[in-house]
């Protein structure tokens, strides 16, 4: 019963996340939409920058900490709490460092570079300040605040960007990179606000508080000061090189191409990533964090919530496996099966329907510079993303100390082919940003084979058979993914007739009978 309620919770509160995302999204694509036709590519190439430089002070500051807690349940939500306000002085040094570091470099001439990064480190240290709201959200599934909050800062960013961008252009001043900066600090300041608001009312109704308060001790969980459980602590330091690890395979394509690339196909790339991960955004993302939510409470091994502890060895062999684990099966297998159809459909069309919608939304002038042939080799990507995510939530949500540390071993293998991969394909075989792509899809495909071997291993320790093969598409689907690609080819010539609307509604049409078929 609890393992059905959890997953019921699951269930809705990715649905609010997704819906509550697309909405959210259509209003800042939109306005996107606008800001792109004044940007050029080498500006939206130092805004990639900046907002790494924000990605990567917040990740490396909460990451692993956020991890833990969902995995342990030691001392309840206080606990949590706590431990997340260690967040705001790591956030506070990470970013300092990291922004010494970059301004060192060789710098772009981008006006107002340098107050820009002062205040994309305050725009940090604002966000990590609402660290604790997020996890009480988390703690407590309220999942509708999470959404809310996070919709609401989107629009907000999106609409201090594009003011000042359009002040600018009315003034005629060139206000370079000082208008994402200010979006940043916009999007911390509105999450800020609604979770510190909104969660309020259920501290109070649940005792707890979301200013640090010193936990009654226990003889179960020791704590640092009174405060902070050292088994909390000890699983995030665990979880910091494998969190880390997997920053630097899921960021590294954007240090790799700042460092191989020139501005212009690093702004081509963002361009293409941008539209690219907005199904990322807007519908798996959601889903992963409600999954890893799910997976480790349905797959939590001990009384006090740990899932990282294998489990014990059972000597009857008829022993049926517990349903919280066949649950879990399940709702791993049905996601991989759904996003397997949708890889079919992404490779089949999107190539094709990429450089057409990019040309609709943001005119002839990107266009025209090759980002359209980029979007369309990033349709290959977007799949992988997808099945990796889910899949690593899972094993996030279920690994021992002992797998962690395996996991992150192989991630540094894999990040050494990713690298290796991007120089080849970028600077040996002067592919570009599409190179980039590449190698993207080579790292992606080598940690999906990693967590689906993981997957396997841990049912079968469980008595639950997961069968791979059955996650496979039919061979009638995978004939008919090789076969649109040609029908869209040798059909060209009839929507090309009726200009940009016909060859959307050419390759629209053939894209939704394939997906009917699939």
């Amino acid at each position: 019963m609890a393992a059905d309620d959890a997953v019921s919770a699951s269930a809705r509160g990715a649905t609010f996340l997704i819906l509550l995302q697309m909405g959210s999204r259509a209003i800042t694509f939109a306005l996107n939409q606008i800001l792109l036709r004044f940007l050029s590519p080498e500006l939206l190439g130092v805004s990639v920058q900046l907002e790494l430089f924000v990605i990567s002070t917040l990740y490396f500051a909460r990451e692993s900490l956020r991890i833990a807690t969902q995995r342990r349940s030691d001392g309840g939500v206080q606990a949590a709490i706590n431990l997340s306000y260690l967040s705001i002085p790591a956030g506070g040094l990470i970013g300092f460092t990291l922004a010494q570091v970059y301004l060192r470099t060789n710098l772009p001439d981008v006006p107002n570079l340098h107050v820009a990064m002062k205040i994309a480190h305050f725009a940090c240290m604002i966000e990590l300040v609402s660290e604790p709201g997020f996890v009480a959200v988390q703690q407590n599934m309220l999942y509708k605040v999470r959404a809310s909050a996070e919709a609401t800062a989107v629009v907000m960013k999106t609409l201090a960007t594009a003011g000042l961008v359009f002040w600018s252009r009315h003034q005629s001043t060139d206000l370079g990179l000082l208008p994402f900066a200010v979006g940043e600090l916009a999007y911390s300041a509105s999450l800020n606000v609604v979770y510190l608001s909104q969660t309020r009312a259920t501290a109070r109704s649940k005792g707890f508080a979301l200013l640090p308060r010193k936990i009654a001790f226990s003889p179960d969980v020791s704590y640092s000061f009174g405060l902070f459980s050292k088994p909390l602590l000890s699983l995030s330091f665990s979880l910091y090189l494998q969190t880390g690890i997997k920053y630097v395979l899921t960021e590294g394509d954007k240090y790799l191409i700042a460092a191989l690339a020139t501005l212009k196909d690093t702004g081509m790339y963002a361009l293409s990533a941008n539209y690219g991960g907005l199904i990322a955004r807007m519908l798996f993302r959601p889903i992963e964090d409600s999954s890893r939510n799910l997976f480790a409470k349905l797959c939590a091994d001990t009384p006090d919530g740990n899932a990282s502890e294998k489990p014990k060895t059972v000597k009857d062999k008829t022993t049926k496996p517990e349903p919280r684990f066949q649950q879990a099966a399940v709702v791993l297998q049905d996601l991989l099966r759904a996003y397997g159809i949708m890889s079919l459909i992404a490779f089949a069309v999107g190539p094709s329907a990429a450089p057409l919608l990019l040309n609709l939304v943001a005119g002839p002038k990107w266009s025209s510079t090759g980002a359209g042939e980029v979007l369309g080799t990033y349709c290959y990507y977007i799949p992988l993303l997808a099945i990796n995510g889910v899949s690593e939530a899972f094993v996030a949500a279920t690994a021992s100390t002992k797998d962690l540390r395996r996991q992150s071993i192989w991630m540094g293998v894999f990040f050494a082919g990713f690298a290796g991969s991007a120089y080849a394909f970028m600077r040996v075989l002067g592919h570009g940003a599409e190179g980039l792509i590449y190698a993207n899809c080579v790292n992606m495909g080598l940690r999906i084979v990693f967590n689906l071997d993981y997957v396997k291993s841990y049912f079968s320790e469980r008595k639950i058979d997961f069968d791979m093969a059955s996650l496979l598409p039919t061979p009638y689907a995978i004939a008919a993914t090789a076969v649109v690609p040609v029908v869209l080819s040798q059909t060209q010539k009839y929507g090309a007739a009726y200009g940009l609307l016909g060859e959307l509604v050419r390759v629209g049409g053939i894209g939704a009978v394939f997906a009917g078929f699939v």
